[in-house]
């Protein structure tokens, strides 16, 4: 299993639409608004490598998303 870690700025006042839009994506196990340089954290499980590739892909391509940025980890 692969843990990654989005962090997700968005387009100013897409907020609302894009909470609703990721808070419905398989994959993501937890998204977090944030205070600071990131406007959400989301917390993924993915099978492998690929897997985590393509949730991030589909993350990237909701509308009002500016950036992200991912960090992959593993869990033992």
């Amino acid at each position: 299993m692969v843990v990654g870690v989005c962090l997700i700025n968005i387009e100013l006042g897409k907020e609302s639409e894009v909470e609703s839009i990721l808070s419905k994506h398989d994959g993501i196990r937890e998204l977090l608004n944030l205070f600071g340089e990131y406007d959400f954290i989301a917390l993924i499980d993915a099978k492998g490598l690929q897997d985590l590739n393509k949730i991030v892909d589909k993350i990237r391509d909701v509308e009002g998303i500016s950036s992200t940025r991912t960090i992959i980890g593993a869990e033992f």
